[in-house]
């Protein structure tokens, strides 16, 4: 349903609960739910059974593939990029009875980060302004901006620029020509010194 009331698109076969937050010229399409208090920001896009629970926050310009569940716990920053099928999980210990309770885990995914088909981000981690997480990785600690991480667990096998070519030499982009230096917490563009 395209609504001149929301500013925004449901396919007929998805739910946003009462409660839930849909931006602008956000798209929500074949059988997903938007649960009640989540908040999805301006001119995203989320494909075919994507799940979103109430305690998610979606940035703007945000890409959710098809069967991605954002469980409680995830923030996802502007312009993160989720493959199809990748995993957040949000609990370390997770039974389906027990004395341990519930305790749900956060993993925050900085702007413009990506993250590869059938990957998954264990709870309790940070993923870097601009990484690149490939596909069938299982991330299992932080990752640094930039880093182009693989692996089972997930390893840094490179730095990528923000346009996403793999940097080379100097830490400079082949493709857009971007230049960068070693940060705090990974790579930064040079002139953002």
């Amino acid at each position: 349903m395209a609504s001149e009331d929301t500013g925004y698109f449901v396919h007929e076969s998805s739910y946003v609960d009462e409660g839930a937050e849909v931006g602008d010229g956000s798209k929500v399409w074949h059988f997903s739910h938007i649960q009640s208090g989540a908040r999805i920001g301006k001119g995203c896009v989320l494909g075919q059974n994507v799940n979103v629970a109430g305690d998610v926050v979606v940035g703007d310009r945000c890409k959710i593939q098809n069967n991605v569940s954002l469980y409680d716990g995830v923030v996802l920053e502007d312009e993160v990029f989720c493959g199809p099928s990748c995993v957040f999980t949000n609990d370390l210990m997770p039974r389906a009875h027990g004395p341990m309770g519930w305790t749900v885990g956060s993993t925050v995914v900085k702007k413009g980060a990506s993250i590869g088909a059938n990957a998954t981000i264990v709870c309790g981690n940070t993923i870097g302004e601009y990484a690149m997480i490939g596909s069938g990785s299982v991330v299992t600690h932080d990752v640094a901006s930039h880093a182009l991480m693989a692996g089972v667990p997930a390893r840094r096998i490179g730095w990528v620029c923000e346009c996403g070519a793999k940097l080379e030499g100097e830490f400079t982009c082949p493709a857009c020509g971007l230049r960068y230096v070693e940060a705090e917490n990974g790579l930064a563009a040079r002139n953002a010194e």
